[in-house]
């Protein structure tokens, strides 16, 4: 017996948008448009012995898009990138079915104080590593470090803002604050260790959020779709 075909694109799209530097407002001339999206496998291919793929990604266009339930897990634990998707500006949506409308609806319920600490801050800290281990006096080295700098400042922003309002703020309210910090911090690495260092002094003070999901909504959605896709085509 054969595997499913993986290579077949997911025909049951639920949600999907423009993501990355776009939606950040960080883009520029040559930037890459990347696409995020989640989408349902026919839930009789959960029923053999090989599961369906459980993520698809391309890159001509640049688009990730994860089954329902893998999506469900990442947001659990605040993923930044998975998360995001369920708080785009509505501009950025390209697909947004009622299923989709459901669970932007219930957003709120996938967040926990622990879990935005340790993806949020986890992530930022992965990104000082790489720009300290970068040469800031070459040039190409300087432009990847730049980005991660910028990603650094921003996945700060966000787990603060989300830590403190229980929003997430995916479009930067001052893009070229935050290029210019990347490139501050390109040339001076060690300059963004304060910047982590103030992060983590305000997680250690109470937020808004819970300390742990509400996995309810998420479980009572999951099999809402795998009711309405029990007889859908492959």
């Amino acid at each position: 017996m054969h595997a499913p075909d993986e290579r077949r694109p997911p025909v049951h799209v639920l949600l999907s948008g423009i993501v990355g530097s776009t939606a950040y407002g960080l883009a520029h001339a040559g930037s890459d448009i990347d696409r995020l999206g989640l989408f349902a496998a026919p839930t009789t291919d959960f029923h053999g012995l090989h599961r369906p793929s459980e993520s698809h990604v391309t890159t001509a266009p640049d688009r990730t898009l994860h089954e329902a339930g893998k999506w469900c897990r990442l947001a659990l634990n605040c993923n930044p990138t998975a998360s995001e998707l369920v708080w785009l500006p509505d501009d950025l949506y390209e697909v947004r079915t009622p299923l989709g409308e459901e669970l932007i609806a219930v957003r709120r319920s996938f967040l926990s104080a622990r879990a935005v600490r340790n993806s949020y801050l986890g992530y930022a800290t992965q990104q000082f590593r790489k720009l300290s281990s970068r040469d800031p006096d070459d040039p190409v080295s300087r432009v990847r470090s730049a980005k991660h700098a910028r990603h650094l400042v921003r996945l700060v922003e966000q787990g603060l803002a989300l830590h403190e309002t229980g929003e997430v703020a995916v479009r930067l309210a001052d893009p070229e604050r935050v290029r210019a910090l990347g490139e501050r911090y390109a040339g001076r690495p060690a300059d963004a260790a304060g910047l982590l260092a103030t992060a983590e002094e305000r997680f250690d003070r109470p937020g808004v959020l819970p300390e742990a999901p509400d996995e309810r909504p998420a479980e009572a959605w999951l099999r809402r779709v795998r009711a309405v896709h029990l007889e859908a085509a492959a």
